[in-house]
C-alpha cells in the first residue's frame, strides 16, 4: 500500500517534488495504479508489471484480460493502464496543423513508428502525398500475412487515385520486431513499383517497421532497380 511507504518515496510525493521528467517509468505507472496489494506496495506491484511484460512495449501491448492475469491487476487497473497509454499513443499520432512533408525514409518512419512498432500482426499502409510530397493521408490496405498471393496491388492504386495522390509509400510491420526485408517483401515492392510506373503514380519507397526501427528498400536497392 502507498501509506506503507515514506513519505519521501510515494511516486506521487516524488513527482510534485522532482518533477514527472525525474522519475522511474515504474513510479509513473505506480501513479497509475494508485494501490498495491496486501504484502506488496504499489510500486513493487508496477515494477512486477513492467517485468511481467518486459517493459512498457510489452505492457502497451497486452489486452485487458492479460493484464488481469496479473495478481493485483484486476479490470479497474487494467482499464486505467490502457486508457493512460492510449492517450500517450494519440499524444504521438496528433496531425499537426500543417500537412507533414515527406522528404526521407526517417520521415516516413517517424510518422508511423509509434503506431506500427508493435502491432501483433502484419499492418500493411500506404503514405499518399501530393506533387509536394505532403502527406494527404496514411489509409491501411490490409491486416494479416502479407505476401503476393494476398496482396491485389490495385488495392493500393485505387486508394492513391482515391485521394488524387501524386505519389505514395508502403509501409508495413513485421510483428517480430526485426525490420530485415523478405524475400516476398521484395517481391511485392517489385509489382508495386511497376504498376506506379504504368499508372503515372511514384512508389518512393517501402518501409519495413520493425520495433523502433525501420529499414527502406528503396536505400537497399531492393524491388526499385
Amino acid at each position: 500500500m502507498m501509506r506503507d511507504m515514506a513519505e519521501h518515496d510515494r511516486p506521487r510525493e516524488r513527482l510534485l517534488k522532482v518533477g514527472e521528467r525525474a522519475v522511474s517509468t515504474a513510479e509513473l505507472l505506480a501513479i497509475i495504479l494508485r494501490s498495491g496489494v496486501p504484502g506488496e506496495n504499489v510500486l513493487r506491484l508496477a515494477e512486477r508489471l513492467l517485468n511481467t511484460f518486459k517493459d512498457l512495449p510489452g505492457l502497451a501491448r497486452a489486452s485487458i484480460a492479460e493484464l488481469t492475469d496479473v495478481k493485483g491487476v484486476g479490470p479497474a487497473k487494467a482499464v486505467e493502464i490502457k486508457a493512460a497509454l492510449e492517450i500517450g499513443r494519440r499524444l504521438l499520432t496528433t496531425a499537426p496543423e500543417e500537412k507533414p512533408r515527406i522528404t526521407s525514409p526517417a520521415d516516413a518512419a517517424n510518422l508511423l513508428m509509434s503506431e506500427m512498432s508493435f502491432l501483433d500482426k502484419e499492418h500493411l499502409r500506404l503514405i499518399l502525398m501530393d506533387t509536394r510530397n505532403r502527406v494527404l493521408g496514411t489509409p491501411t490496405i490490409y491486416i494479416g500475412s502479407l505476401n503476393t498471393s494476398v496482396i491485389r496491388v490495385g488495392e493500393l492504386f485505387r486508394a492513391a487515385i482515391k485521394e488524387n495522390a501524386a505519389a505514395f509509400i508502403v509501409a508495413h510491420n513485421h510483428p517480430s520486431g526485426d525490420p530485415s526485408p523478405s524475400p516476398e517483401d521484395v517481391s511485392v515492392t517489385r509489382q508495386i513499383v511497376q504498376a506506379g510506373s504504368l499508372l503515372n503514380i511514384d512508389v518512393l519507397d517501402h518501409i519495413v517497421i520493425g520495433h523502433n526501427r525501420f529499414v527502406s528498400l528503396k536505400e537497399r536497392g531492393l524491388g526499385f532497380s
